[in-house]
């Protein structure tokens, strides 16, 4: 059985993830476990991140992090930055290694992937099955994070 662990906030000294929810599984649609936060800089919100816990095939298509900034705030690697605060959280519950996955042109996604040291290992079709396909998308780069 899963069970959440007490990361309602996590800070750098720079930005801060504020818990905003805690998404239980849902094995009909797929979804693992995840914690859902807002990035916080000087007090506003800057974006949103979330950290999916397990694995199956949406966190290998999807990927187990998944990043937005702001426009007002972008160009200042707070995608890393929070990814960098929820490896934390994957490595409380365990987990060795995460994919993150981006759309091949999303170059902003591309580099936060890189910058973290995370290896692309494939750029997929997506499978007519998949949701992300449902809604538009065709094709994922697929990076590995050792952690």
């Amino acid at each position: 059985m899963f069970e959440f662990l007490d990361f309602d906030c996590l800070d750098d000294g720079e930005i801060t993830l504020l818990l905003c929810e805690k998404a239980r599984a849902d094995e009909k649609k797929g979804y693992v476990p995840a914690y859902k936060y807002t990035i916080i800089k000087d007090g506003f919100p800057a974006g949103k991140c979330d950290i999916r816990i397990g694995d199956n095939d949406n966190t290998w298509y999807g990927g187990h992090i998944g990043y937005e900034v702001f426009p007002a705030f972008r160009g200042r690697r707070y995608a890393a930055k929070a990814c960098l605060l929820l490896k934390r959280v994957a490595a409380a519950h365990g987990m060795k290694r995460l994919y993150i996955s981006c759309d091949p042109d999303n170059a902003a996604s591309r580099k936060t992937a890189e910058y973290l040291g995370a290896k692309l290992v494939a750029t997929v079709d997506l499978p007519e099955t998949q949701e992300m396909y449902l809604l538009g998308d065709r094709k994922k780069c697929i990076y590995e994070w050792e952690i």
